[in-house]
């Protein structure tokens, strides 16, 4: 057997040994005095990672970042830019404006629900019910009854009596589709006027014979003088913001 062989063999075994030899289990678990169970802190670090993993996309469909980034999607499309700004440009701002609007709801969690853990008076399951209180009421909000009778329907969800019985698996989808619904409407009112100028212009050439020319060409200028003179940064931003008042 060569060196090389021996001492990836070695390799390989040594931690299996070194865990046979702890005698360390994977998972174990130890009674507590109020009758419940108490996980190994290895589990608790696993729990942990895996609710992280999921932060993303929590963030991108429990929050108005979708409809956000969707609308400045567009308008970057109307104008005719092509990257400018670019992505990172449009996440990040679709992420300060995300933290903006969900600020009061992430005020409220923290007062009803994070400061008392923290200061040890209520246990994680009552936290996470609490937490998820003031998230409920704002995708509540945002839902239209339409889709969430959908995914009811789908779902074989028939006795919902309340909103107390709605469970999270089925307000996600409806919140997520009434999301993407409002974006593209929004989007949609924003892209006209831009589209206006694109027939303008277009019309002009044609009428001059100047047919090779692209009409892109010469409504962009227009088109970002137009965005800049009405202060259109401002106004879609202002639009998204109060677009979550209820």
């Amino acid at each position: 057997m060569r060196p090389v062989h021996l001492l990836l063999g070695v390799a390989l075994i040594l931690p299996v040994a070194v865990q046979a030899a702890s005698g360390l289990d994977a998972l174990t678990t130890s009674p507590n005095p109020d009758g419940g169970q108490t996980y190994t802190l290895s589990i608790q670090v696993l729990l942990f990672m895996t609710a992280l993993s999921l932060l993303p996309a929590a963030l991108l469909l429990m929050t108005s970042f979708t409809r956000i980034v969707i609308v400045l999607a567009i308008l970057r499309q109307a104008l005719g830019t092509q990257n400018t700004p670019s992505n990172q440009i449009l996440v990040g701002l679709a992420l300060f404006l995300t933290a903006f609007v969900m600020m009061p709801v992430f005020q409220e969690t923290y007062q009803v629900s994070l400061k008392p853990y923290l200061d040890e008076e209520i246990e994680v399951g009552e936290a996470l019910e609490r937490a998820s209180v003031p998230m409920r009421d704002f995708m509540f909000a945002q839902t239209r009854e339409t889709d969430l009778a959908l995914f009811s329907r789908i779902g074989g969800f028939d006795n919902l009596q309340s909103r107390r019985d709605v469970p999270f698996s089925l307000l996600l989808p409806a919140f997520a589709t009434s999301e993407l619904k409002t974006g593209f409407q929004i989007g949609f009112l924003i892209f006209i006027p831009f589209l206006i100028i694109d027939l303008v212009v277009a019309s002009v050439l044609m009428s001059m014979g100047m047919m090779m020319l692209s009409p892109l060409i010469i409504s962009l200028p227009f088109k970002i003088m137009l965005f800049v003179l009405i202060d259109g940064w401002a106004l879609v931003f202002g639009t998204l913001a109060s677009s979550f008042l209820v």
